[in-house]
């Protein structure tokens, strides 16, 4: 693990420095306040610091009061120990409250800091678990389980977004509802474990051929919806068409058989002077999607969107 150590004194750095990299710890050295502060305001800032109280430009405690001001937007902890010679209470409960963790009185015992940093280790271990933990609900909470791709709830969230974003910026959003062709037959014939490895690859082909800021989620069964940002009548009807080959062209392996699944798309675009209302959108596009449907599937099928209705004056 890295550990900051910030002293103006030479002596006390060399001591420091050397004795961390003996109990195995990476050192990071800054010769002042300001020169830590800096540091730690980097996206790799060491989370272990151990902090002279008295130096020039910002001393320690204020370095502390600045790391924990500014917690929220690092949302990461940082561990702080201070290095002090003040042995006063009134001292003590001050660095305390300015934000250190701990501290260690100089000069200072190896054994007693070693303690320390380890018990530093610990806390900044359990914060990373909390962190991995917290980011693994959020993903559960916002994905689709079987395809990892958007689930329904965050897809129409993502839709709305763009479409606020669409209206301040002046730009059009695409939107496309797909339907896998004959899913049902898959099922039947196949089981319902090769019909889960089919929407998995599907997702992972239509994601393939997507920007990276497009948008796709699990709609519902075997349909899905994508999120368009920036593109036209023109722009969205050709996406949909590059999705329907990236499916169609290349049959997927199923139980040791070869199989061409297809998807019919119904595709439609909001530009800005239109009714930015996501339900509407969403209602046009499942009905440009069964006209593909009954034309014989595997094809994309574009409408228009509703325009703004009129308003009444006076």
């Amino acid at each position: 693990m890295r550990v900051l150590i910030a002293d103006d004194s030479i002596v006390s750095r060399h001591l420091l420095d050397a004795t961390l990299r003996k109990w195995g710890y990476e050192v990071v050295v800054a010769c002042d306040g300001v020169e830590a502060w800096n540091m730690l305001q980097a996206p790799d800032a060491p989370k272990l610091v151990i902090l002279d109280w008295v130096m020039p430009g910002l001393a320690g405690p204020e370095v502390c009061r600045r790391v924990r001001e500014h917690a929220k937007e690092k949302d990461t902890y940082t561990y702080i120990l201070l290095l002090t010679s003040k042995s006063l209470k009134e001292d003590l409960i001050e660095g305390m409250e300015a934000g250190a963790d701990d501290y260690v009185t100089k000069p200072f015992d190896q054994h007693e800091l070693k303690v320390r940093l380890r018990a530093g280790t610990r806390i900044i271990d359990l914060e990373q678990q909390l962190v991995t933990a917290r980011e693994e609900l959020r993903e559960q909470a916002t994905k689709d389980f079987l395809t990892c791709i958007w689930n329904r709830s965050s897809i129409l969230d993502i839709l709305q977004r763009e479409l606020v974003r669409g209206g301040r910026e002046r730009r059009p959003v695409g939107v496309v509802l797909a339907d896998l062709d004959h899913f049902k037959s898959v099922n039947d014939t196949y089981g319902h474990f090769a019909g889960d490895a089919v929407l998995r690859e599907y997702s992972r082909r239509m994601q393939a051929s997507m920007r990276q800021y497009d948008a796709i989620g699990r709609y519902g069964g075997e349909e899905f919806l994508v999120v368009l940002p920036g593109c036209d009548e023109v722009a969205t009807a050709a996406q949909g068409e590059r999705m329907r080959y990236a499916l169609a062209q290349e049959p997927m392996a199923i139980n040791d058989e070869s199989r061409v699944i297809t998807c019919s798309y119904g595709a439609t675009c909001w530009r800005p002077g239109l009714n930015p209302d996501s339900e509407a959108l969403i209602r046009i596009a499942d009905e440009a999607l069964y006209e593909a449907k009954r034309e014989g599937r595997n094809r994309v099928v574009y409408r228009s969107g509703v325009r703004e209705p009129d308003k009444v004056i006076g």
